[in-house]
């Protein structure tokens, strides 16, 4: 018999060697890429459209084939379950999302999701033996078509009905969607697991961002996801002939909502180097060539991967808001729109995923992630880590995002290794 130390030599040995099946998965990756495809490259694959119900219906048929369990839950996320014989154990996530933005790019979400079912049908085949089950999962409306994180979230339970109710895509397109995919509110309410019976959650992705590639670094090994917060914010002046009312004199809530815009990159650029802010939406009343504006309204997005960092850069836009309103001769008025805190990483991730490069022989450095992911919705309940594999020129959300293929082996690769040690128990 073998000892307790051979067998742990065994298995290192054997997992330590084993890649992916290179070919099945670009013939997948393409596959899939296909379906939603807007023939420039991009796919058009929005949460609960009729092409993103077929991209999942194709997932499940792969999963049948290799002889994997398809399981779909009340949440409508989908999964491919690779049971071991050994009763009652965790299981261990891996995954991400195949929904798209209008008009997205093929490889963000896309890529993960594949890449998960690679790695459960390598095991498979290998017969290698875990101490968990491993459990490819793709989860519901990560982009925010409909929700937002609504299938990972609605794991964890953190679905409200608030945001059911009043869903930034609008309830129209939730109900129809919904209805599309044969799935109900109170389903959704009631998809959380008991997080004791997951062991972990690990996600590959590209990076969205130009970092890796500017440092021609291999593996981007993320230590945390970025907190979001939104604000509704209006300026409120006097309206009065443009032509007649000298500039000196006019309360012009366009100019307040212009010098903030423009400030606030300054601001944060000098006194918060690893935050971002952004003013991605303005409006002006009565909206006229010929008037001052007497109201200008805007939303006010920023995001720091440090929760007191995020309070701090919080209270500096805010005053400076008030700073702004004085200047110009407004009144400021703002509503909190809703966000998220800071999502560390786990650190037994984070050192799996590191381990799993280093065998590859793989350059890597460690990266938060400014973008959302499913994987902040698992981390407060497990230990959830996330693979950044290079972005051509950092562009995402786009028929042009592209990741060398390359840099996708890669990728899938050290998502096998580090399932593989996360799965040792």
């Amino acid at each position: 018999m073998l000892s307790h130390f051979h067998i742990e030599f065994y298995f290192y040995n054997r997992g330590m060697t084993l890649f992916i099946n290179s070919d099945r998965f670009k013939e997948d990756f393409d596959q899939l890429a296909q379906i939603g495809s807007t023939g420039d490259g991009g796919v058009n694959r929005t949460a609960l459209s009729a092409a993103h119900l077929e991209a999942r219906a194709w997932f499940s048929a792969k999963a049948a084939y290799a002889g994997l369990h398809p399981q779909t839950d009340s949440a409508g996320n989908v999964s491919a379950i690779l049971q071991s014989p050994i009763p009652n154990l965790q299981s261990l996530l891996l995954g991400s999302h195949t929904d798209s933005v209008p008009n997205g790019g093929r490889f963000d979400g896309a890529l993960g999701v594949v890449a998960a079912l690679e790695v459960l049908r390598t095991i498979k085949e290998s017969g290698v033996q875990l101490k968990v089950n491993l459990e490819a999962i793709d989860f519901t409306d990560e982009e925010g078509t409909l929700v937002g994180l609504l299938g990972s979230s609605a794991l964890v339970d953190g679905i409200t009905q608030e945001s059911l109710s009043n869903p930034r895509g609008g309830r129209s397109k939730l109900e129809e969607g919904l209805a599309r995919a044969h799935l109900t509110e109170s389903g959704i309410l009631n998809a959380k697991r008991d997080s004791k019976s997951i062991a972990g959650y690990l996600e590959l992705h590209i990076e969205q961002g130009p970092r890796l590639t500017q440092s021609a670094i291999a593996i981007g090994v993320v230590s945390g996801i970025v907190g979001i917060t939104s604000y509704r914010m209006k300026y409120i002046g006097a309206a009065n002939h443009a032509g007649t009312t000298p500039m000196e004199t006019r309360s012009d809530a366009g100019l307040g909502a212009s010098a903030f815009t423009l400030t606030a990159r300054e601001m944060v650029m000098r006194d918060f180097p690893n935050c971002v802010v952004n003013v991605g939406q303005m409006s002006f009343k009565p909206g006229a060539f010929n008037i001052i504006p007497v109201v200008a309204e805007f939303a006010l997005e920023f995001r720091s991967p440090e929760s007191k960092q995020l309070k701090q850069l919080e209270a500096s836009l805010l005053g400076l808001a008030e700073v702004i309103a004085r200047q110009f001769r407004l009144t400021l008025e703002y509503e909190h729109a809703g966000g998220c805190i800071p999502a560390p990483m786990s650190q037994r991730a984070q050192a799996a995923i590191t381990a799993a490069a280093d065998s590859l022989a793989l350059t890597h450095t460690s990266l938060h992630s400014g973008a959302g992911h499913d994987a902040q919705s698992l981390a407060p309940i497990t230990d959830a880590g996330m693979i950044f594999i290079p972005s051509r020129d950092g562009i995402s959300h786009s028929p042009l995002e592209h990741s060398e293929w390359d840099d996708c082996l890669n990728g899938a690769n050290v998502l096998l290794r580090a399932a593989l040690r996360m799965g040792e128990g």
